[in-house]
């Protein structure tokens, strides 16, 4: 079943006549497994149909209708007939409403837009379109501003002073390092909340503040990629899934692993992950530069 279009103006018939044309072999379509609308190829499906074609490749998708209109914007931004401004923005805007979670710069990144522009339309959106914490196009959560988490770290440290870093960080919704600031401003007779952090006077994170650090939800950031058709269909994304898959490391697992490495080995699986961190860190650099350049 044909989807509503992303675009205002609909389906453009000039580039389904375009492809129809073509005897290039065309992708095939995406289709929502769920409701079975195209998410990605109407104008492909169109094509078909005026060349009589009665059958079509297609991938499905499996997710949630939300997760599937990104996809589906994600799809016309990187490829084929590009989205009008005055879509982009629409799209934008539903993407807030679905995902206010998402970092300004991961929705421009998602819409083709700038982050100024999707600040500006997060400012006029709904009190739900801003909370405490932004999910960035990194997989890392970061949050808006430490003050109250480090507020009621003070408050835990006071009433529980036995209790662990870590145990007083997942009860603050902060890192175990800044927990650890929290301690020391106390124990100096400090204020617990620095006064270089929170946010600017135009509400945006002051990136000054070094204690505002991201925590990585690695398994969900996996599972996300896991459901990519763009990754998961071809041979190239099935490797980088697997080498994700393989060397994604959760830093709670860290220590213990590192703890249990016998003395002899220690030397060459140091040398072995290092290498390893080099190779992905060449990766990231270079994914970073390309997505600075869109």
């Amino acid at each position: 079943m044909p989807e509503h279009s992303l675009r205002r103006d609909g389906e453009n018939f000039d580039h389904t006549l375009l492809l129809a044309e073509t005897e290039t072999p065309l992708p095939p379509i995406v289709v929502h497994r769920t409701t079975r609308c195209v998410i990605d190829g109407i104008h492909r499906l169109r094509a078909a149909i005026s060349r009589g074609a009665t059958v079509i490749e297609v991938v499905y998708f499996d997710g949630s209708a939300d997760e599937a209109f990104v996809f589906a914007v994600r799809a016309n931004i990187e490829h084929g007939l590009p989205l009008s401004i005055t879509d982009r923005r629409a799209a934008a805007a539903r993407i807030l409403a679905s995902h206010p979670h998402w970092s300004d710069r991961m929705i421009a990144g998602t819409t083709g837009l700038a982050a100024k522009t999707v600040a500006a339309l997060r400012a006029g959106a709904p009190p739900n379109s801003h909370p405490r914490h932004r999910l960035g196009s990194d997989g890392r959560v970061r949050p808006l501003t430490t003050a109250t988490g480090r507020l009621m770290a003070a408050e835990i440290i006071s009433t529980r002073p036995s209790a662990s870093l870590r145990e007083i960080a997942k009860a603050a919704g902060i890192s175990p390092g800044t927990v650890r600031d929290v301690r020391d401003r106390m124990r100096r007779g400090e204020d617990p909340v620095a006064k270089r952090c929170g946010t600017t006077g135009r509400g945006q994170l002051d990136v000054r503040c070094p204690e505002q650090r991201a925590n990585l939800d690695v398994a969900a950031v996996l599972q996300r990629l896991g459901r990519d058709p763009s990754l998961r269909h071809n041979e190239i994304g099935r490797r980088l899934l697997r080498w994700l898959y393989l060397h994604t490391i959760d830093s709670q697992d860290c220590a213990r692993v590192v703890e249990s490495v016998p003395a002899h080995n220690a030397r060459l699986i140091a040398e072995l992950a290092a290498e390893c961190a080099e190779q992905w860190s060449r990766i990231s650099v270079t994914l970073r530069n390309q997505g600075s350049d869109r």
